[in-house]
């Protein structure tokens, strides 16, 4: 089976290879036998119920600074040229991205995107680790003081963090009584109509904070994501150190719990954030760990999203 793809990211150029996921995800579509294009979601266009994309058809070398040859534009129409769109660009999971997800929502599933971009909306990644009993740490969304200042107090060490936060952003320690709550709350009041999280602190983070990764609701693998000393963030683009790791039979757990989910909302791509015996987030956007995964335990997750694509391409098909 030899497939159209189209790639929403951000410029391909000026990706760090190295760490990549979607670069390590579309390498394993180009030597699947698929065509590749890619193009920025400022390049997505909605004209009389038609969708379009400017984009470039691209072949990829895992070289980094000569990883991309790209073709001239090309004006693509998404439901009849195409048969994936990958939507990979990353966060802020802002109005920009939630109005790409409708306009791809038009074309989907005729033309298959991947995440379906309704699920991908309906499911903000740390409103939706909360429908999930018994897998998280006590965690409070809110954006009202009287109600975050009352949580704190009940449990002492925290973690604030605000909603649509991405990649470690904004993440804050308060300990128990800390007098800096009532400020934090004022100052992101006054950027922001989001509300906040608040979350028990979770001492375990000191071990780290795992990344597993999951494929049409199965469990392709895990990494550990190690905080500097001191630290609380071990998201690795703030300083966190990828390593080697295993899954528990709570890991395991959980997955079960949330995989079947998955699937049925056609979240094909996901990445859980676990925490000691934890679920903290479901990251369904533009998950990253793949390259690090492959590295340490030479598992390829591209390899097995395209076998699920193409399965799930044909039985459609059929």
């Amino acid at each position: 089976m030899s497939l159209r793809v189209a790639v929403q990211m951000d410029p391909i150029e000026k990706i760090n290879i190295a760490g990549d996921t979607t670069f390590l995800l579309m390498l394993a579509a180009q030597a699947r036998g698929h065509q590749l294009w890619a193009y920025d979601p400022q390049h997505l266009s909605l004209e009389d119920g038609k969708v379009f994309a400017r984009a470039r058809q691209v072949s990829l070398r895992n070289i980094q600074g000569d990883h991309v040859t790209a073709g001239e534009f090309e004006t693509l129409n998404l439901g009849e040229d195409i048969d994936v769109v990958l939507m990979r660009q990353d966060p802020p999971f802002d109005i920009a991205y939630i109005t790409a997800t409708y306009i791809l929502e038009t074309i989907h599933p005729k033309t298959l995107v991947v995440n379906d971009p309704a699920a991908v909306r309906d499911s903000p990644e740390k409103l939706f680790a909360t429908r999930f009993e018994g897998v998280q740490p006590p965690t409070l969304i809110s954006a009202d003081p009287v109600a975050l200042r009352d949580f704190h107090a009940r449990h002492g060490d925290v973690i604030l963090k605000p909603l649509h936060g991405a990649a470690g952003s904004g993440i804050i320690k308060l300990t128990a009584g800390d007098r800096n709550l009532d400020a934090l709350i004022e100052l992101h009041a006054s950027i922001s109509r989001e509300p906040l999280v608040l979350q028990k602190y979770i001492p375990a983070v000191s071990q780290g904070d795992k990344r597993i990764i999951l494929v049409d609701g199965e469990v392709v693998g895990v990494i550990n994501r190690v905080p500097e000393k001191d630290a609380v963030r071990s998201n690795l683009r703030v300083g966190g150190t990828a390593v080697p790791t295993t899954l528990t039979e709570r890991d395991l757990e959980i997955c079960a719990k949330v995989g079947p989910v998955l699937r049925e909302k056609g979240l094909m791509f996901v990445g859980l954030d676990v925490i000691g015996d934890y679920l903290t987030e479901i990251n369904v956007t533009s998950p990253t760990g793949a390259v690090q995964l492959k590295t340490f335990e030479n598992i390829d997750a591209g390899e097995h999203l395209w076998q699920a694509i193409e399965q799930k391409l044909s039985t459609n098909k059929a």
